[in-house]
């Protein structure tokens, strides 16, 4: 997979030259999205298939989301397994997902991934990420959205952030987005699908505490750096700098030692996401923590009654 920095012009609410310049290409990429839609043969399973996605490309939170999710059903009984398509440059987000949830199936084809998962007794298969995989019928539609960015500029890729414009949430049963209320977005989301449930997340530091009072470099190398950053501003850390990579980036060994020397020589201590530490903890330095997070969801049970009702079940 092809890894860069966000383009900045792709949250700039005016559309910007580059965007118009790149139209055309973006329109061939709707006439494929249409094609594969058109020509993708749908395979069905004997398990309800959850599918947690977005549209806006990387940094919504769909991982935190298909965890809580897959942690809520195991506490009502079943047995959901997570699925993640296999990319060599996932490793971390793999790692990431072990430490908190153990049911994890990886595959190169979601739909071997699937019969895995049915062969192993799963009576539920919750695929992170994957709504752009359209051979598979999905049980339930999720799609999440971060508030800082929302769709950017509205445009499809590479014009914009997004991997099929907002005429796909047609097909979505819910959608989940992550930060305040947001009235004039919901109207938005709702002209295209009036049936559309809306409910809202966010992310709790868990250890915000041990890095007050100090002087801070930032790292990060996740699909919205800038968010992880105004997370820490918005709980007053004291960040001095900050230092972003593209998603999924693979730091070599001497790339972190040069980090940790620079950040000892200003006196900073190194602050990181988990997503970023699980992919840099084997180097084994001591030099870097990472903010520990939690994930809630308002109206946790009511959406989790609507999921129940798959199982012909409410609570």
């Amino acid at each position: 997979m092809i890894k860069f920095i966000k383009p900045k012009f792709w949250d700039k609410k005016q559309i910007s030259f580059i965007s118009i310049i790149l139209i055309p290409i973006s329109l061939l990429t709707l006439v494929i999205i249409f094609l594969k839609k058109r020509l993708s043969k749908i395979t069905s399973f004997k398990i309800p298939i959850i599918c947690v996605g977005n549209i806006y490309i990387g940094g919504t939170g769909k991982t935190p989301v298909s965890i809580l999710i897959a942690k809520e059903l195991n506490k009502l009984g079943f047995q959901p397994v997570l699925l993640r398509k296999y990319y060599r440059s996932h490793n971390d987000e793999f790692e990431q997902i072990k430490h908190s949830f153990k049911n994890l199936i990886i595959n190169k084809e979601r739909s071997n991934g699937i019969i895995e998962a049915e062969k192993q007794g799963y009576d539920t298969v919750i695929l992170d990420d994957g709504l752009q995989d359209y051979q598979i019928k999905k049980d339930l539609k999720i799609v999440c959205f971060h508030n800082n960015q929302l769709i950017g500029n509205g445009l499809v890729i590479p014009s914009g952030p997004l991997r099929e414009t907002l005429s796909a949430l047609k097909n979505i049963d819910i959608v989940l987005i992550n930060g305040k209320k947001n009235i004039a977005f919901e109207k938005k989301i709702l002209s295209y699908n009036k049936n559309l449930e809306i409910y809202y997340f966010h992310y709790d530091p868990i250890n915000i505490n041990d890095f007050r009072d100090q002087r801070l470099l930032a790292l990060a190398a996740i699909g919205n750096p800038e968010n992880f950053f105004k997370l820490l501003d918005e709980n007053n850390l004291q960040v001095d700098e900050h230092i972003a990579y593209p998603d999924h980036y693979e730091f070599s060994k001497k790339e972190i030692e040069k980090i940790c020397f620079r950040a000892k020589t200003k006196g900073y201590n190194i602050i990181t996401t988990e997503k970023d530490y699980f992919k840099i903890k084997k180097y084994n330095l001591n030099d870097i923590r990472y903010l520990k997070m939690s994930t809630e969801i308002i109206e946790k049970n009511k959406l989790i009654s609507r999921i129940n009702k798959l199982y012909g079940k409410d609570i």
